[in-house]
């Protein structure tokens, strides 16, 4: 059996039962899935994807509604900045495309807040069409499976490569599997070989699953959340989203006591129209 027809035997035998994966799911649907998953685990996104199909089943519902909406809904699901790009989003489909979620990876790509990886996740698994989606899961799959190494970088030809590898036929089932795979399987650390359809042919088992060499475990430097200005910007945003109307610079004050830091996290809030103050120095939701 190819490797191709393994990734899409074992995704259909063992999908994760998502929301966005229901039969009648819409292109809107998916692409919300898309965006409010970016660096979000699943499990945090499923409820709130499905508080907000059923608030705004379409783009032109989403368009209509007031940013401070938006943001209260949104919550901690992320960076709040998406949720008002997904608004715009919303609304140049409305304007430009008559409400209707693009099909093509070009044309998605020209929306506002749209990636090549959101692009190519929907125009795959919206309207099926037969192109490579790679993340960071299927980065890994690929570099195990095909070059046997651990991690590998992102590159300008994995597009190619990835889609050097997409069958003719159920390609978009083929892309939902190595996703699939890189994110209950073969995971960056731990990974269960002996779980893995792909075993018998990956390069890395193959090569006695050799360690990360030290380029492959250059990382990025996660930073640390307690005491930074992410969370103090978290903490200003909801006494907004709570609030009933405007409140008062003493509102904010107190919810971190170091005033520069407090100060620098409120005008960052500002600057990227997340908070407004208003006439009265009253601060609030974008309306």
């Amino acid at each position: 059996m190819s490797i191709q027809n393994k990734v899409i035997d074992y995704f259909r035998g063992n999908a994760r039962d998502l929301p966005w994966r229901e039969p009648g799911t819409t292109p809107w649907g998916v692409l919300l899935s898309e965006v409010m998953s970016h660096q979000t685990p699943v499990a945090r996104v499923a409820p709130i994807w499905r508080e907000w199909i059923t608030r705004w089943p379409t783009p032109a519902d989403f368009a209509a509604a007031g940013p401070d909406e938006v943001l209260r809904a949104w919550g901690t699901l992320g960076y709040p900045r998406r949720a008002l790009r997904l608004r715009e989003c919303a609304r140049a489909i409305v304007d430009e495309y008559g409400g209707a979620v693009p099909r093509d990876v070009d044309t998605l790509l020209s929306l506002p807040g749209i990636g090549a990886y959101t692009a190519r996740a929907v125009a795959c698994f919206a309207y099926g069409v037969n192109a490579a989606v790679v993340d960071t899961n299927v980065r890994r799959v690929y570099a195990r499976v095909v070059e046997g190494k651990f991690l590998a970088a992102p590159r300008a030809r994995e597009i190619a490569d990835v889609t050097a590898l997409l069958p003719d036929v159920d390609g978009p089932v083929f892309s939902a599997g190595l996703m699939e795979l890189g994110a209950r399987v073969c995971t960056a650390t731990n990974p269960r070989c002996p779980e893995c359809p792909l075993e018998a042919e990956c390069a890395w088992v193959a090569a006695g699953r050799p360690e990360p060499t030290k380029g492959e475990l250059k990382r990025k430097k996660v930073q640390k959340f307690e005491g930074t200005d992410r969370q103090v910007r978290g903490k200003i945003m909801k006494v907004l989203r709570e609030a009933e109307g405007p409140v008062p610079q003493a509102a904010i004050d107190v919810v971190w006591p170091e005033a520069a830091q407090r100060s620098r996290a409120l005008f960052s809030l500002l600057s990227d129209g997340l908070a407004v103050q208003d006439d009265s120095g009253y601060f609030h939701l974008p309306r």
